[in-house]
């Protein structure tokens, strides 16, 4: 008989009570976690040091706060708007400031990215795993409560796993499994009601949970939210480009952030105005003579199958692209999802046949080719475009996504190893890695002749794309691969690549790249379609001077190690006399009217950033 609880402690305290002292919690990746819960048996850890407690998870999400400094003044206003009413993992807090406890454990393996490099306990705690390998391992580790956010139905009856299927259908049949054997286990559900209920294989009934957390001050709580980001022309050529490579009736996969807007864009650029699309293509150039690019509108559409539900393929579905039902009529199939405010309200507003077509899947269905009805997944599944992103690329055509190479992880590897094993595994199908070639304007290369971290081996190198063009690296020779790689790297460091190849022997004396790369021709061949490519084309919860802040941030962050370049914006920014805009974002900073070294030190530094990025690549002036 399913419990049911509106106090977090007094369901902790029943917890404790059917599972005892050692309590193996497991939460699932992003949002659908059970903050409540999990804050409620950390307390009892703290207090109690007789309870051993490790909450196996992933991503655990991490609102911003503000501070000081410039990363902290832009926070804070933002964390007040966006972020008031999220209920925040204590845990992640004291984590981050060292002050778990010694009878508290966190096993992740996926961290949010970049935020946990210098985290003793997230760096050693840390499991390297594909996607669809972590329910087994958490399986292993004797999990034996799993607490999960839901969707609660109208009538209170059935109840949505919602945001994430993704490991939770794969473990629930383990769990009932040693419930059946006699051991002692939990399936406790945390009810919101800002979730949107996603029916289907999502959807249980209240009987198939041992406990219900329910109440105004639990169901009221604000889902954590990821504000879209403005796109640059880096990201549009890199969507551009991927937009070429997805045909009509076939299936796709997007990932999150600026990349993935910027190619669900261009997809839909290319279904509504194909002419202008073929301009942009014309006007890039360097296009593999290997593809065929696909420039005209979408008359099939597409499938979706993509282990996050991203914005971006939402925004596909609304605009009637994303279209093309699988043999259980469902147009997408996904295992979670995390988005801007508005992602989920779209869906609780979206009538309800029509948010039936979004099937939420375990994730060994959607990251990995189901053994049954073989014929069928292979007929769903086909010219299927997995697009995923990477932070490096060596020129002989292995991926780094996940984690530096002195051993500190980045993020994880997630399910990046299992969409490259489909695309090999499906007729027709082709993984495609997008990345940045430099980090930041004027950064250091991302493309690299080597590096001492692989997330993705050369062996399975497939199609790689930077806003300088694309290399189908399939099946080439190392001199082949090297070529195309180089063809995608900045101008400033293609001839360094090409010495490294030829002291290689993987290139001939005397090499010369086939043309130079520089950022001013790439905004060149861009700027006559900038009324195409919006910064913001999708919205975003920025305010204007917010936007402006971006890429003035992004620039110091790109420069932030050297001295010189600072000590340059910041005699910019001081013998300058800031313009209306800049005087705006310098004011939502706080530091419009500096008092004190410091202040003066950071108004004069992001002054002169604001002046440098005062337009973007496509020579527009920002927000």
């Amino acid at each position: 008989m399913t419990r049911h609880f509106t106090d977090a402690d007094r369901l902790a305290d029943a917890v404790i009570a059917a599972v005892g002292t050692r309590i193996v919690l497991a939460l699932p990746l992003g949002l659908g976690k059970a903050n409540h819960l999990a804050n409620a048996l950390y307390r009892r850890a703290l207090r109690d040091p007789s309870i051993d407690l490790t909450i196996q998870t992933a991503l655990s999400l991490d609102p911003p706060s503000g501070g000081e400094g410039l990363e902290g003044r832009f926070a804070g206003p933002l964390a007040e708007r966006l972020y008031d009413g999220v209920t925040r993992l204590d845990y992640v807090a004291d984590r981050k400031r060292g002050a778990l406890p010694a009878n508290v454990r966190v096993v992740e393996f996926f961290l949010q990215a970049g935020s946990l490099l210098g985290n003793r306990h997230a760096q050693q705690n840390y499991v390297s795993a594909n996607y669809t390998h972590a329910a087994g391992y958490i399986l292993a580790s004797g999990v034996n409560v799993i607490g999960q956010m839901v969707a609660p139905s109208a009538d209170r009856d059935r109840w949505s796993l919602s945001s994430n299927t993704d490991m939770t259908l794969d473990l629930l049949p383990a769990l009932d499994a040693a419930r059946a054997a006699g051991k002692p286990v939990l399936f406790v559900g945390e009810a919101n009601a800002s979730l949107p209920f996603m029916e289907g294989s999502a959807t249980l009934a209240t009987e198939r949970f041992d406990c219900l957390l329910e109440g105004e001050a639990v169901e009221g709580a604000r889902l954590f939210s990821v504000p879209r980001q403005p796109i640059g022309a880096v990201e549009y050529a890199i969507g551009l480009y991927s937009a070429a490579l997805v045909k009509d009736g076939g299936t796709i996969q997007i990932g999150t952030g600026g990349l993935g807007d910027a190619l669900a864009h261009a997809l839909m650029l290319r279904h509504r105005a194909p002419a202008t699309f073929r301009a942009c293509l014309a006007a890039l150039g360097n296009w593999p003579a290997s593809l065929e690019p696909q420039t005209g509108p979408f008359e099939e559409g597409l499938y979706g199958l993509s282990e996050m539900f991203v914005d971006g393929l939402l925004e596909l579905f609304e605009a009637g692209i994303l279209k093309r039902p699988a043999g259980d009529g469902k147009v997408l199939h996904s295992g979670f999802f995390v988005g801007p405010q508005s992602f989920c309200e779209r869906l609780r507003d979206m009538a309800p046949e029509r948010r039936a077509l979004l099937s939420m899947r375990e994730i060994s269905f959607v990251n990995a080719l189901p053994a049954e009805d073989h014929a069928r997944h292979l007929a769903d599944r086909r010219d299927a475009r997995f697009f995923n992103a990477a932070m490096l690329a060596t020129a002989l055509g292995d991926i780094c996504s996940d984690q530096l190479d002195d051993g500190r992880v980045v993020s994880g590897v997630g399910g990046q190893y299992n969409f490259v094993a489909q695309a090999f595994a499906l007729p027709g199908a082709r993984s495609v890695i997008g990345l940045p070639s430099t980090r930041g304007a004027g950064g250091p290369s991302n493309i690299r002749w080597a590096y001492g971290h692989t997330t993705i081996p050369r062996h399975l190198k497939d199609i790689v794309i930077t806003e300088y063009g694309v290399a189908d690296l399939r099946g080439r020779t190392d001199r082949d691969t090297v070529v195309a790689m180089i063809g995608l790297a900045d101008g400033s460091f293609q001839d360094d690549l090409a010495r490294e190849a030829v002291a290689a022997g993987k290139l001939e004396d005397g090499f010369e790249p086939a043309r130079k790369n520089t950022a001013a021709a790439l905004a060149d061949a861009l700027r006559p379609f900038a009324a195409a490519l919006p910064a913001c084309p999708f919205g975003t919860e920025l305010t204007s001077e917010e936007q402006r802040l971006v890429p003035a941030l992004k620039h110091l962050k790109t420069v932030r190690t050297d001295r010189m370049a600072l000590a340059h914006l910041a005699y910019a920014g001081w013998r300058t006399t800031p313009d209306g805009r800049e005087r705006a974002a310098l004011s939502r900073m706080g530091l419009e009217s500096p008092s004190g070294w410091r202040e003066r030190g950071l108004a004069a530094v992001l002054a002169g950033a604001l002046r440098v990025t005062r337009e973007d690549p496509l020579g527009r002036p920002w927000a």
